[in-house]
């Protein structure tokens, strides 16, 4: 009877995630170029190609390149569900102790997952590529997305310049208990930092698009601004919602407090009539939105303490102990 130790999986060093929508021209060369990267790595590996609802053949490449090399996994949505689910079922399926995500456009460039890799070597948890000689449009995607970096940086307090490069390296340790939606995929490296990862960052290479089309536009702007309010609020505000929504109900009973006065100050001093004004109008409606914004407080505080207790979630992350029984 074999022991539990050689039952166990064997955990390979590195897996490289690769979100896959509408890549089918650029998907055989991928391969032809990833592979020899990886075997000169001289570690196990996998490549998890996620095919986000393609429609344009994606799927028949990825079956094809399965086929041929066991190595490649594959797994195929039932309909488009975006970037960031596509990354994250990449990182769920993982089975290395380190995770490339890239993108398959061919803009990333496998021969610089080495480099990422020497990087986690000196004792960094997350090392982010950093296109620093980014081969896109200048003035469509370029200049927002180095205003996006920026303002990220200054909210976030963890500077980098360049969130929106996908080819990056992380410790399966640091990125398999982060949970995103949306468009949030940017922001790992720092939701890995607030659970005290060591983050650095490294120039990559960055080629040209030569086959297919791109998915990004001016909107994405707009998201990231919507996320980064979300991440903000995650990062102060998450453990005690009250301090956002009660703050803001605050304010609007001052505002509902000194509308009022003037008005009544107008009434007696100025002989204006409060139907001349619209101040008392502004007290009522301050004072209702001050209410709402306290109610609203202590409804996410229920929630707040209702998702720790009923899942038994602690609110603190425990990095290592000494002497200490596991049980």
């Amino acid at each position: 009877m074999p022991s539990s130790v050689e039952s166990m999986p064997v955990r390979l060093a590195v897996s490289v995630t690769v979100p896959v929508y509408n890549e089918a021209e650029n998907l055989r060369e991928l391969y032809t170029r990833l592979v020899p990267i990886l075997d000169g790595l001289g570690k196990t590996w996998e490549v998890i190609l996620v095919n986000d609802g393609s429609n344009d053949g994606s799927d028949l490449v990825l079956d094809e390149l399965a086929e041929s090399d066991s190595r490649i996994k594959v797994i195929h949505f039932r309909r488009n569900a975006g970037q960031t689910a596509a990354m994250m079922a990449g990182v769920d399926f993982a089975q290395g102790e380190i995770i490339v995500p890239m993108d398959a456009d061919l803009q990333n460039d496998p021969a610089d997952i080495p480099m990422l890799l020497e990087k986690l070597d000196q004792g960094f948890d997350v090392v982010s590529g950093w296109r620093k000689d980014r081969q896109d449009h200048s003035l469509r995607r370029n200049l927002p997305s180095r205003i996006a970096n920026s303002l990220i940086s200054v909210v976030s307090g963890v500077p980098l310049h360049d969130y929106g490069c996908s080819l990056k390296a992380y410790r399966r340790d640091v990125i398999k208990g982060v949970k995103l939606y949306g468009e949030m995929h940017r922001f790992i490296p720092i939701y890995a930092s607030w659970l005290g990862a060591k983050v650095a960052e490294v120039p990559v290479r960055h080629h040209p698009r030569v086959a297919g089309t791109s998915k990004y536009g001016l909107e994405r702007v707009v998201k990231v601004i919507l996320d980064l309010i979300v991440v903000k609020f995650l990062d102060r505000y998450y453990q005690k919602p009250i301090y956002i929504f009660g703050g803001f109900g605050l304010i609007n009973f001052v505002v509902s407090l000194l509308a009022g006065l003037w008005a009544v100050y107008l009434k007696f001093f100025q002989n204006t009539s409060f139907v001349q004004t619209p101040l008392p109008l502004l007290s009522v409606m301050a004072t209702i939105t001050g209410v709402m914004c306290i109610l609203l407080g202590l409804v996410a505080e229920m929630v707040t303490r209702n998702w720790h207790e009923s899942q038994d979630k602690p609110t603190y992350i425990v990095g290592a102990t000494r002497n200490l029984d596991s049980g």
